[in-house]
């Protein structure tokens, strides 16, 4: 009996890296937490991944029956949750055989199949065990506006979605979940390429699950792919969503959708109760690039201070200092970056004095190879022959050594 457990233990948990996941986080500080008593507080998901953690647990502790009973607790708990059942299967076949494989328990089940319920092991395993440290926090959340009471950051690689919520601007930890992005991966470019984009997007409606079939589950948060950017790039597509999964499914592989990113029902029920419509971002990234929170505020502090330079010459009419502000690869409208000056300044000869205000201002960094930031914020405009008040976004390149607008418009 010890003999086939261990021959299971060595397999599986070598094939789900489940020693080299709790080499690292388990029980113990990273090296960043290393002067402390104590380990940051994180609050635990809502879903499989504890009970999953404490099955590989009891494995690793060589207690079968435990893991068994714990794994019972899974199935009940998750009835259509296909990685528990396949874990069972190997724990029941482990009492009456070697097995040579995971998923050996699985039965008939396709190889293709086995290896995404690895997969998505692996990727649950060490989202759980790799929270993200109290003291840090996504590079591109540079500022929240004080309307924005979540931000959501995608990590492609690790098939984790990050819920931050705004405290008085400041980004703070708040859940995370397990997604599923497109099946070849990310950095969409074309309609149809399967591929999830990377990017700073928002969410542009609710569908209900009563305008949709079950594929969709319990609903759909469509994002604003593509956005200026992109478009600039290229880029195109459509019907990039967050989403649920079918009624009899609990979850699709971490590498299993058409381009979007995809939830457990469960989990889409608990995220849409933080999202807001035209206002929460979604941050879309290969890989998530963490920073400690102090070390926010430089980069913060210079495309802010760009921002204001760029208000203070827009309300001088000064049209030379005005136009630095703006990157020569700049369009709007169909104009390119020079007829769009010249149209500004025969706007300004008609106007004895403009007067400029911004507030609710949220700052994005791309995580793309691609350097840029959004920045949404709403623009009070006041002038001899005309008044107007609007939500507006920019999107600024560095240029030069430079932050420069490379396009614009109303939200």
């Amino acid at each position: 009996m010890l003999s086939r457990l261990r021959s299971w233990v060595i397999l599986a948990t070598a094939a789900l890296l489940f020693l080299a996941v709790m080499a690292e986080t388990s029980g113990k500080l990273s090296s960043k937490h290393a002067d402390t008593d104590t380990p940051p507080q994180v609050i635990l998901p809502d879903g499989p991944e504890p009970l999953l953690a404490k099955v590989f647990d009891a494995i690793e502790q060589n207690r079968v029956d435990l893991a068994l009973q714990q794994t019972e607790q899974l199935v009940t708990t998750y009835p259509n949750f296909r990685l528990a059942y396949l874990i069972k299967g190997d724990l029941l076949l482990a009492r009456t055989q070697p097995l040579t494989a995971f998923g050996q328990g699985g039965g008939h089940a396709a190889r293709s199949q086995v290896a995404d319920l690895r997969e998505e092991a692996i990727v649950r395993l060490q989202g759980y065990r790799s929270k993200p440290a109290a003291d840090q926090v996504p590079r591109y959340l540079l500022q929240m506006a004080p309307e924005q009471k979540y931000a959501i950051v995608v990590d492609t690689q690790k098939s984790r979605l990050y819920l931050y919520q705004n405290d008085q601007g400041t980004p703070r930890f708040a859940a995370d979940y397990y997604i599923t992005q497109g099946k070849l991966g990310a950095e969409k470019f074309r309609e149809g390429d399967k591929r999830t984009p990377i990017g700073v997007y928002h969410i542009t409606s609710s569908l209900p699950p009563q305008k949709l079939g079950d594929f969709y589950g319990n609903g759909a948060f469509p994002i604003n792919y593509p956005n200026a950017w992109d478009k600039q790039q290229g880029r195109n597509g459509h019907g990039i969503w967050l989403h649920g999964t079918p009624s009899n499914t609990f979850s699709r592989p971490p590498k299993a959708s058409d381009g979007c990113v995809v939830l457990t029902n469960q989990d889409l029920t608990a995220l849409a109760r933080h999202l807001q419509i035209g206002l929460t971002p979604v941050i879309i990234s290969n890989t998530v690039e963490w920073r400690l929170i102090k070390d926010q505020q430089k980069e913060r502090n210079e495309l802010r201070e760009a921002m204001e330079a760029w208000r203070q010459d827009w309300e001088s009419r000064d049209i030379a200092r005005y136009a630095q502000h703006y990157s020569r690869k700049f369009k709007s409208d169909g104009q390119d970056y020079a007829a769009w000056i010249e149209q500004k300044r025969r706007i300004n000869a008609s106007k004895d004095w403009v007067k400029i205000d911004t507030d609710d201002i949220g700052m994005f960094l791309n995580p793309g190879k691609e350097e840029y930031a959004v920045v949404t914020f709403r623009q009070d405009y006041r002038s001899s022959n005309l008044s107007n008040r609007m939500k507006k976004s920019q999107y600024w390149i560095r240029e030069d050594g430079k932050w420069k607008i490379v396009a614009e418009g109303a939200v």
